[in-house]
């Protein structure tokens, strides 16, 4: 393993060892506190133009699952069809791994798709870090190697536009109600909630408009990396299905964004975000607590939500939002991810009260 340095954009260095491939590569560097579900997390697009932290000590213990496809194209143990997050950085790499699905090793993964990977790094100390200054964008410098400049900050790239489909794609056709799913960046798991639910999915890019030349019987948003104040155009369609018609609308992550956007509510960046499997949420009006699965940086402020609307779910660590809901339609979102793939279950209903708005 060659010696590898993680430079902070203020300066602060931590020192590893290269597991992965090894060249230089910048991004924002996030923490996610989750104890398992490396395979999952590499592979959600949200991750895209980050270098990702886990906070669990051990990491790549269980091997890589094979990245093979089902039927209808969605990858069988993956969240998408390659890695996104733009490196992965842990305290203990495991070189040995014993699962019975296993085929690979994480480095051997990580090399063939030519993504950076650092062990030894304390990853406590680094993630105290990022909370208490906030968080900042970082380079991966292999010793003897030039180091090139730092990146742009990571909310002026379009990382949507980047991982979204390019083209109109169906799953489960001729089954039950029809959904558009507008593909932000969208996980595997969630298309496979919406099917095995009887329903046919039709997949479109971000800002494809979907009001106009389809028939469908709601809209699905879903989750998706970087700034949501860059997809505008989807913004405007949504507003354009809301004064044209009370089909159902349901959102996840940054389809709570993209919703509470189009409600009129404003976007801000969270010091540090949610990421992890350990995220409590609180039911709006109820005592009903939920352990989530998370993953954004960027979270709705509430308070500038039109009249029409109001909260449904709420993060009991900070406050933030955690869902809105349309007091009249049937429009909802939630900022978690009630598919948690890899994480709890608990929030699955979301799913259930999307498909009985559907029926109607």
């Amino acid at each position: 393993m060659n010696n590898v340095t993680l430079i902070l954009s203020d300066g602060t260095k931590f020192h590893g060892s290269s597991f992965g491939y090894e060249a230089q590569v910048s991004g924002e560097v996030v923490f996610n506190t989750a104890m398992m579900g490396y395979p999952e997390s590499l592979t959600d697009p949200s991750y895209a133009g980050q270098l990702l932290v886990f906070t669990y000590p051990l990491v790549g213990n269980y091997g890589v699952p094979p990245f093979s496809f089902e039927k209808n194209g969605l990858p069988t143990f993956m969240e998408s069809d390659k890695i996104y997050a733009s490196a992965i950085i842990v305290s203990d790499y495991s070189e040995q791994y014993s699962h019975w699905n296993a085929v690979e090793s994480l480095s051997s993964w990580l090399k063939r798709e030519h993504i950076p990977g650092i062990t030894g790094i304390d990853t406590r100390e680094l993630t105290k870090v990022l909370r208490e200054h906030g968080v900042m964008t970082g380079s991966i410098v292999f010793d003897g190697k030039e180091q090139t400049a730092q990146p742009a900050d990571y909310g002026d790239i379009n990382f949507v536009d980047k991982v979204s489909c390019d083209k109109v794609i169906r799953y489960n056709e001729g089954a039950g109600k029809k959904v558009v799913l507008v593909d932000f960046g969208v996980k595997a798991n969630i298309i496979r909630c919406l099917i095995n639910r009887g329903l046919e999915v039709i997949r479109v890019p971000w800002n494809y408009d979907y009001t106009s030349g389809i028939d469908y019987d709601g809209l699905f948003l879903t989750n998706g990396p970087g700034n949501p104040d860059m997809c505008s155009d989807a913004v405007q369609y949504i507003r354009k299905h809301m004064s044209e018609t009370s089909k159902p609308i349901c959102g996840i992550c940054m389809g709570n964004q993209m919703l509470g956007k189009a409600a009129g509510a404003d976007i801000y960046k969270l010091k540090y975000g949610h990421r992890g499997h350990n995220q409590p949420v609180r039911l709006v009006g109820t005592e009903k607590c939920f352990i989530t699965s998370q993953n954004h940086g960027y979270a709705v402020d509430s308070k500038t939500l039109g009249s029409e609307w109001r909260e449904l779910f709420v993060n009991m660590n900070d406050g933030s939002n955690e869902g809105i809901t349309h007091k009249d339609k049937p429009w909802f979102s939630c900022q978690f991810h009630p598919e948690a793939c890899s994480g709890p279950t608990d929030t699955e209903f979301i799913f259930d009260k999307f498909v009985e708005t559907l029926n109607k």
